[in-house]
């Protein structure tokens, strides 16, 4: 099987697991349906053809009259696949440039520091800003923006100030991947410690439930509005992602070879980081830290098409959103009615995939 039909065979296995993955999630819950009620519900024209409706879901407009079985599928459980399908995109995403920049297949978000940086700015908001608002003047008037409408924004500054970190004490004379990976663990501890601490500063229990959300990763209670946030930061970090496809290979040759091809390393290094932050950071927004997605994803479609990042990055934006539905449906399933937080069930199917991978192969760590 060429690379190409691996890849399109990829797609398709992946698609078919999240749409088999999304019916069983809108099945389930107070207000049981079957699969085929609940596929209706997903597909009725009333719903899909409703220029309201779309309104409603995309703008936060008012949303029409609709039936009860599509009020429900529609306006409260699928936000939720959609979330966790662009938060497997993102994450996904940016391990896959981040495994690049670094030449490390062991490379991901959170340990290169940028998830803890991203989850620490999130928690210092939720605890000093909760509940406060933001007035921004323009031409006609003002618009007023509670703190949650701009946790993306935060927690890319977040993301951002901890990877620059991570490349001032990698410095030294430029940077290299080693280098990069060790600053990570290093910043991504402190943070990580950092965050611990800020649960002493928190009066209202409410808060301290939503920070433990945070920071173990949970989609519980997800709506339409998440969607929105998340929506527009992942359009443009998933299109740079594709696009960059051609540098994120020649980074893969190494330093020396991409320089004697014209390449500006630690300028493009840079500027691919800072994509990856962007994707992981509004991942995190929405989600929380959730672990290993940005870590395993990478490494199975590796397995599947190669390393060519035109197809790898297309792979990981398909099998990443399969990974985190799946991983979901048994976070709200597995123990129900009591949920879990997805970034549990991730890590407990990630940690047993790296042994496996360290009992297997001798030269893990290098793409």
């Amino acid at each position: 099987m060429s690379d190409y039909s691996a890849l399109v065979a990829l797609c398709a296995v992946s698609t078919a697991i999240v749409v088999l993955g999304g019916l069983v999630q809108v099945s389930f819950g107070t207000y049981s349906m079957s699969i085929v009620q609940a596929w209706q519900a997903v597909v009725n024209p009333n719903v899909v053809l409703n220029v309201e409706a779309w309104r409603a879901f995309v703008l936060g407009a008012q949303v029409p009259e609709m039936n009860q079985r599509s009020l429900i599928v529609w306006n409260i459980r699928l936000p939720r696949v959609f979330v966790a399908m662009l938060v497997g995109m993102n994450l996904a995403a940016s391990g896959a440039i981040f495994q690049a920049v670094t030449r490390n297949e062991l490379a991901s978000p959170f340990i290169l520091g940028v998830s803890s940086g991203a989850g620490l700015t999130i928690l210092l908001v939720l605890v000093a800003f909760s509940g406060a608002t933001l007035v921004v003047p323009y031409v006609f008037g003002t618009l007023v923006l509670g703190v949650s409408s701009l946790l993306p924004v935060f927690a890319s500054l977040g993301g951002i100030t901890a990877f620059l970190v991570v490349y001032l004490i990698a410095w030294k004379n430029g940077t290299s991947p080693v280098r990069l990976v060790l600053a990570g663990v290093i910043v991504g501890t402190v943070f990580s410690s950092l965050q611990t601490g800020l649960f002493f500063f928190a009066d209202d229990i409410g808060v301290v439930q939503s920070a433990i959300s945070w920071t173990t990763g949970s989609l519980t209670g997800t709506d339409w509005e998440q969607v929105r946030m998340i929506l527009p930061w992942s359009v443009v970090s998933l299109f740079l992602a594709v696009v960059s496809a051609r540098q994120l290979n020649v980074l893969l040759l190494g330093e020396e070879t991409a320089k004697s091809l014209g390449m500006n390393v630690e300028k493009i290094r840079f500027a691919l980081s800072g994509v990856a932050v962007l994707a992981a950071a509004a991942s995190i927004a929405a989600a929380g830290i959730v672990g290993f997605v940005g870590l395993i994803v990478p490494h199975m479609v590796r397995n599947v098409v190669g390393s060519d990042y035109k197809k790898l990055v297309v792979g990981c934006v398909f099998a990443g959103p399969a990974l985190m539905v799946v991983a979901d449906v048994g976070a709200r399933l597995a123990l129900s009615p009591v949920q879990i937080p997805v970034g549990i069930v991730t890590g407990l199917v990630g940690g047993p995939y790296f042994l496996y991978l360290m009992r297997r192969q001798q030269n893990l760590g290098s793409v």
